[in-house]
């Protein structure tokens, strides 16, 4: 299943992912919310241990089944839809821990396919910041940009990485591609 109208954002942590996002959304866009975060936030709510700190394995299982969900939610309108992350983020995670990925993870990412073209936000230590739910270091975010970049490459995506300029610049970089059909 190809859904060319789905744009994935993906990079590393705190490169800027979300305030794009979140801009395409005040524009009107339909715009998906990295699962991550929302995992985290409702894990430490919640006392539960799917968490990247405490158990990878099953927060790459909530991730995977989130982003499935968020693939499969959306009702075909031929209207760009941005995603905060896409499933081939779970592979490439599982990548980034050492652990093995699951053929039903590597099948969605083979079947469950979006635009050609993935947006990649690159390493930018001048707007990176540490919250509660992102503790990874800045070095440990530029890996994670590393492997998302092989990840998708290996999947046979075009990679096309933003600009580090600002969110309104970059909105329109976005915007470019995705309302020409790349």
């Amino acid at each position: 299943m190809l859904k060319t109208n789905y744009f994935i954002i993906t990079g590393g942590p705190g490169m800027g992912k979300t305030s794009l996002l979140d801009a395409l959304q005040q524009q009107g866009y339909t715009c998906i919310p990295e699962t991550g975060r929302a995992i985290i936030q409702h894990q430490a709510a919640t006392g539960g241990n799917a968490l990247p700190w405490a158990d990878q394995s099953a927060f790459a299982r909530l991730m995977f089944r989130q982003s499935v969900a968020d693939y499969e939610a959306q009702r075909p309108s031929g209207q760009p839809v941005f995603f905060d992350r896409g499933i081939p983020d779970v592979q490439g995670y599982l990548a980034l821990c050492g652990l093995p990925v699951p053929p039903d993870v590597a099948a969605a990412c083979r079947e469950l396919r979006y635009n050609p073209l993935a947006f990649m936000t690159p390493p930018w230590k001048e707007i990176y910041e540490n919250d509660r739910e992102r503790k990874q270091s800045f070095e440990e975010a530029v890996r994670t940009f590393d492997m998302m970049q092989e990840t998708y490459s290996g999947l046979g995506y075009r990679l096309e990485i933003l600009p580090k300029s600002s969110v309104a610049e970059r909105m329109r970089y976005v915007l470019s591609y995705a309302l020409t059909g790349c």
